[in-house]
């Protein structure tokens, strides 16, 4: 066993000495392969673990929790009550005005809280099967959203706001949207019922319905903006009326300009260059470690049994006694905080790369405190270019570009496409795909070593980063032919991030093509040369990625010209792709052959990969 300040020393970055430790804490399990320690600093407190895995030291850093505004015993895995922090919010008075807060509209800086309080207004938060059950969610996803609700609900009300939370176990629960929003309204005898607009198109349609059947000379309804995106739901669609195609780059381009985003006084791109997706592409060094991710441990214990009791139906693995997920908005900008200071200088270079060392790498980890909008998109642009104008020497412009692409191009681009094409895109299926998701996709037991990591990653985690998703699990399904609805709902309950503005465009866009060409201009298919180029997973796997052909060969490589063959009328013409199809006329026939054979045996046998 370490010395307790050895161990210390060792997960104590540099940067923090001089260091004097006020408090520590160390365990050890009875096998002894297992240690933690928890140091309390004169500035951080750290949280530190050597284990017998493989992976060897795994080591945290949080900012003091003072300095961060946020209460210390997030970090020091206090047991919450989460009952008792909205024991006082399930009471109903009269009232004139019901607003509603959906579960991912949790923005404490949008207008309603700069008003004067009124008490004759009161906010409603709902947890309902509903949305519990329209997917099969991972356990960390559903614990997030409510412990995030249940805390924002808490934090309204402790700044004088009228409150009231309707929990999944309250024997009043319709378990309905619309059903609740009815007996609360009629319970408090509202003459007004407002809501923020819902992001996802089902919800909106439920409540547009729902205003139909209601809107009377005795009830007025307002719906506001969410105050959070960059554009409007239409500023996409009416960015490319007219055009045949839609194209990112030229979007991207557009929105820096409009928001004099990473743009010199004489209105050039920072760096002389747009885009730096060039340099974003990177396989991280061999046994290089990424530092570990910010995690900030919360005992949800309270919330995970009631979710059990309820029935709820969940995917996915949660240590209950410490969720480390920011689920404030204090917890979102102490994550970005992190982000900006240790992980940005480096994001752009290994933003792409693919490793068992690491389960975030460089990625900030804020996609669910931004989708439930605890943090805007723009508050998170604007630090990451001021860490750049600060100390470019240390965040050079290709990390903060990356990084601000992905935040003010990519998300505000597919929640356009969703609404622009909802609710047809949720249908379209340009290859005709049909096979079923393999059941090893809810498991990760395949003895493909890159998606079976990918998948136990998710599993473990709820989080997979951008290629992860994009070139391992999504890239074998299209090549696999799996219907996109199977691999829709896998996506949208997986991820602790995904909500379907997100999710669809991404994956029956981005990822299958299935939407034939709206979000991207090809499809996003590889062999395993570019997942050896990218990662370390094939070394020490049960297939071998040089082999195109027969048991061992690794499945992506016949797969994917299986792919382009049987799609050959629907993608020729494509420029993007010409040079698959030059190469695969050159092809000896017998090796055609034997291609597609392979392709068919896995096919075949695609339970037992």
């Amino acid at each position: 066993m370490v010395g307790v300040e050895s161990f210390a020393k060792r997960i104590i970055p540099t940067t923090c000495e001089p260091w004097r430790v006020h408090e520590v804490k160390f365990s050890c399990d009875a096998s002894t392969t297992h240690q933690t320690v928890y140091v309390r600093c004169a500035k951080n407190l750290f949280h530190g673990e050597r284990s017998g895995n493989p992976v060897g030291m795994k080591f945290a850093i949080a900012r003091n929790a003072a300095e961060a505004n946020v209460h210390p015993k997030s970090h020091w895995n206090m047991h919450e009550d989460w009952n008792d922090s909205i024991s006082e919010l399930r009471h109903l008075s009269p009232a004139k005005e019901v607003r509603l807060i959906l579960g991912d509209q949790l923005n404490s800086q949008h207008s309603w809280f700069v008003e004067p309080v009124s008490q004759e207004v009161v906010y409603v938060l709902m947890e309902m099967r509903q949305e519990t059950d329209y997917a099969p969610h991972h356990i960390q996803k559903v614990v997030a959203f409510f412990g995030a609700m249940r805390l924002f609900a808490q934090q309204r009300a402790t700044s004088g706001f009228r409150v009231f939370y309707l929990t999944l176990d309250d024997a009043r629960n319709r378990q309905s949207l619309t059903e609740n929003l009815d007996w609360i309204r009629a319970e408090v005898n509202a003459a007004k019922v407002s809501w923020q607009m819902p992001d996802e198109y089902r919800l909106d349609q439920q409540l547009t319905e729902w205003s139909a059947h209601n809107r009377t000379e005795d009830l007025e309804i307002e719906v506001f903006d969410s105050e959070h995106f960059y554009t409007k739901r239409s500023e996409l669609a009416s960015f490319f009326k007219g055009k045949k195609t839609y194209r990112l780059e030229n979007f991207y381009r557009a929105m820096r300009k409009k928001h004099d985003v990473l743009m010199t006084p004489t209105g050039d791109p920072e760096g002389g260059s747009w885009n730096y997706d060039a340099s974003n592409r990177q396989k991280l060094p061999k046994d290089h470690m990424p530092p570990l991710p910010l995690t900030l441990d919360r005992n949800v214990e309270g919330l995970v049994n009631m979710i059990e009791a309820a029935g709820v139906k969940t995917t996915g693995r949660l240590d209950s006694k410490r969720f480390g997920w920011p689920i404030t908005r204090a917890d979102g900008l102490e994550v970005l905080a992190y982000f900006i200071e240790t992980l940005l200088p480096h994001f752009g270079d290994f933003q792409d790369a693919l490793t068992t060392n690491s389960w975030s790498v460089y990625h900030s980890r804020l996609s669910f405190a931004m989708n439930a909008k605890l943090l805007t998109p723009s508050e998170v642009v604007n630090a990451v270019e001021q860490a750049f104008h600060d100390e470019p020497d240390r965040i050079d412009v290709s990390q903060a570009e990356g990084f601000i692409r992905q935040i003010l191009g990519w998300r505000e681009y597919m929640r356009g496409v969703y609404w622009a094409h909802m609710p047809n895109y949720e249908t379209l299926n340009f290859f005709e795909h049909k096979r079923k998701l393999p059941d090893w996709f809810w498991t990760g037991k395949t003895n493909m070593a890159c998606v079976s990591h990918a998948i136990e990653q998710t599993m473990e985690h709820a989080y997979a980063h951008h290629i992860q998703r994009l070139m391992v699990t999504g890239n074998f399904a299209l090549l696999a032919g799996i219907h996109p609805d199977e691999l829709d709902a896998w996506y949208l309950g997986v991820y602790i991030d995904a909500l379907q503005w997100v999710e669809i465009t991404n994956t029956r866009g981005m990822s299958q093509f299935a939407d034939g060409g709206i979000v991207g201009s090809k499809p996003y298919v590889s062999s395993a040369q570019y997942l050896k180029k990218m990662g370390h997973y094939c070394k020490g796997c049960q297939y071998d990625p040089n082999e195109k052909v027969g048991e061992k060969a690794c499945p992506f490589n016949a797969l994917y010209w299986d792919f382009y063959d049987r799609h050959r009328d629907k993608l020729e013409r494509n420029p993007r792709i010409g040079m698959a199809y030059r190469t695969w006329d050159r092809m000896d026939p017998e090796k055609q052959r034997a291609l597609l054979e392979t392709a068919a045996m896995n096919l075949n046998r695609i339970e037992e990969l």
